[in-house]
């Protein structure tokens, strides 16, 4: 069986830290690089909290490539939370509590390298978005075959029923919505969303971060480490239904990756508020077909949450 060749798209907290290691220790994946934006904290943090994440694991072969460091349009940067950050309601930190890497990027444009890498494939590569688009759209903006070049694209943002940020909206589109508008509309041909109605069904709880750091290994209890963090935030700001437990956003994109069935999805046409002032960043999805326009991508609404912790049991669990 031929590998999932994947590029990961991301601004690197405890979230993507975790997708990070899952991409980089699975079997069934070959993962071919690394591309950062701004979004969970600035870009020089997200970049070396990548590359940190990689070398941890034994994974420094694969490159990271420094992207863009703030939003297409605004001028405001999404710092601007309604938590301070690094604070105990900050479920990443500016940087991860991990040893700290000094390795260099292998290059300050991610956006250049992801159209020359779909350009010259000979194979599909899998593009995994987990932060704001931003760097997806000025791949699209700069190059108008590149929707087209892009076999599957798996993005994690967005909230039907479900927002984080605003009353409406989910952090990674409210961070750039003019960028995931413009992807949502470019024509990609495959589009998995995997927005918080799905995330949210597959909580890990404080006693499973007590069995990932008792397998051991760099990555068992780095990923102890990631979510611990985000249920001491989760458990201060925003409780969930499982008690003591927290939302892996990142994560899932990965499980569903290679094992599709961990999520239940319905297509819908989804697009992006770019102009309301109660609603920016909100993922308009057209449950009900009101809206008069074909699907544009397969929304996950529900997720296994026991096979996605066992997943990573058993995934973190290999020397």
């Amino acid at each position: 069986m031929s590998k999932h060749r994947l590029i990961i798209d991301c601004d690197t907290g405890t979230d993507d830290a975790v997708a990070l290691m899952l991409a980089a220790l699975h079997p069934e994946i070959d993962l071919i690089g690394v591309t950062t934006v701004f979004g969970n904290a600035p870009l020089t943090a997200t970049t070396t909290n990548s590359i940190s994440v990689l070398d941890l694991i034994g994974r420094s072969d694969i490159p990271v490539h420094s992207g863009l460091p703030r939003p297409l349009v605004r001028k405001t940067m999404p710092s601007e939370r309604f938590f301070k950050a690094d604070s105990v309601q900050d479920p990443h930190g500016t940087y991860l509590d991990i040893p700290r890497s000094t390795r260099a990027a292998a290059s300050n444009r991610a956006v250049e390298w992801l159209i020359e890498t779909y350009r010259t494939a000979t194979q599909p590569i899998t593009l995994m978005p987990i932060g704001p688009l931003t760097n997806i759209a000025a791949a699209v903006a700069q190059e108008p075959k590149f929707a087209e070049w892009v076999p599957e694209l798996i993005i994690m943002g967005g909230g039907h029923e479900v927002p984080n940020m605003t009353a409406s909206a989910e952090f990674n589109i409210w961070a750039d919505p003019e960028a995931a508008a413009s992807v949502f509309e470019a024509g990609f041909k495959s589009v998995l969303m995997v927005p918080l109605d799905a995330t949210h069904k597959a909580l890990v709880t404080a006693a499973q971060c007590d069995a990932l750091n008792a397998l051991g290994t760099p990555a068992g209890k780095a990923a102890a480490i990631f979510i611990q963090r985000r249920v001491a935030s989760y458990e201060s700001s925003q409780k969930m239904d499982v008690p003591e437990s927290a939302p892996v956003h990142d994560a899932l994109c990965v499980a569903a990756l290679v094992e599709p069935n961990i999520i239940t999805t319905r297509r819908h046409h989804v697009a992006v508020e770019t102009t309301g002032t109660l609603t920016l960043g909100r993922t308009v999805v057209d449950t009900h077909f009101r809206g008069g326009k074909e699907p544009n991508a397969a929304v996950a609404f529900d997720a296994n949450a026991q096979r996605f912790v066992d997943l990573m049991m058993e995934i973190f669990a290999k020397r």
